[in-house]
């Protein structure tokens, strides 16, 4: 029998139910999700951002220092460009704004829920560590090294699915949408925005190697010069 993705639903909105096809969790305001985000294991967050107690972003940001990988979920209405990148800068792995088709939302949870579990279950051909000058990148323990001062960065999931497409074209233009549709499934604005916060974070984590250089091409995309 299979089982159900355990799923953590922070929203105050109680006819908002998605318990279909998944075990969840319903929390009424930020403060009691983040307690019941203590107390279990989830593979999944979907967090609304207007909440009582404790905000979304905030909650986001406290998960994310309890566990940087698991997939978060933004649930808002409102669709700022300002909020969407404030979203992404705390880790969110999707933004979707209110109002919205449940089916849409399954989709989305469903879709980065494969991807998740193909990426941890993979075990192919793909190069192990990839050299970056200084640096080592593990993309299946997310673990960028420096290894002149012997520091580890743990990068978390969309920071390590970016550079990994990077790396397996380095010194070639990967293309924008071809890197949207991988790691986003959808290459819409808010994550195309959400993309280049995360290039920028990328880009500090690499900036103590000047052989090593992730450049835009414009119209193209991004080409990762080693």
């Amino acid at each position: 029998m299979e089982t159900k993705a355990k799923l953590l639903l922070a929203e105050d909105d109680e006819n908002l139910g998605i318990a279909k096809g998944f075990d969840t969790d319903l929390f009424g305001d930020g403060e009691l999700a983040y307690t019941g985000f203590k107390k279990n294991e989830y593979n999944i967050c979907v967090l609304d951002i207007m909440m009582p107690k404790k905000d979304g972003i905030s909650l986001a940001r406290d998960i994310r220092l309890i566990n940087q990988n698991v997939p978060i979920i933004f649930l808002s209405a409102k669709n700022l460009k300002e909020d969407v990148l404030e979203g992404f800068r705390t880790g969110a792995d999707d933004y979707i704004t209110k109002p919205f088709s449940m089916e849409e939302l399954i989709f989305r949870i469903e879709a980065i829920l494969r991807r998740t579990t193909q990426e941890a279950n993979s075990t192919g051909g793909e190069q192990n560590v990839f050299k970056l000058g200084r640096f080592t990148f593990d993309p299946r323990k997310q673990i960028l090294t420096n290894e002149e001062k012997d520091e580890q960065v743990k990068l978390t999931t969309k920071e390590s699915e970016l550079l990994r497409l990077l790396c397996n074209n380095a010194n070639k233009v990967l293309e924008r949408n071809f890197a949207l549709k991988t790691i986003w499934i959808d290459d819409n604005y808010f994550n195309a925005r959400s993309m280049d916060v995360y290039i920028t974070k990328l880009r500090k984590h690499l900036k103590e190697e000047t052989s090593v250089e992730i450049i835009n091409v414009h119209g193209k995309g991004y080409k990762l010069i080693v």
